[in-house]
């Protein structure tokens, strides 16, 4: 599995960054992402030099729905936990909180 380190975006977002690294490691039939970082910019914690030296720093909370035959089989543990190691490098660099919502085509069609 890659990691954001292997995948060398210069001058990208986080949000592209991101949209990059689960296209090519998940494949989804549905792939959005929401910056709700201005929803969040008040807390302690948030200011510009807590936010990491990348370009897209100020994307710090997102909301991403992520919908893949990869996910066939998982549990909802492990589809986190898989996205969270694929994004450990994001974390690192200033990625605080995902909200996730993680599908097979088979469970979207039945919501």
């Amino acid at each position: 599995m890659a990691t954001v380190s292997e995948v060398v975006l210069p001058e990208t977002t986080r949000v592209e960054r991101i949209r990059s690294l689960v296209q090519t490691e998940l494949a989804p039939m549905l792939l959005t992402i929401e910056d709700e970082s201005h929803r969040h910019a008040h807390h302690a914690g948030m200011t510009a030099e807590s936010r990491g030296p990348q370009a897209g720093a100020l994307e710090t909370h997102l909301n991403v729905t992520i919908v893949s035959n990869a996910f066939e089989g998982q549990s909802r543990i492990v589809r986190s936990r898989r996205i969270n190691t694929l994004l450990a490098s994001e974390f690192k660099d200033g990625l605080h909180a995902l909200r996730l919502v993680l599908k097979t085509p088979e469970e979207m069609d039945r919501t």
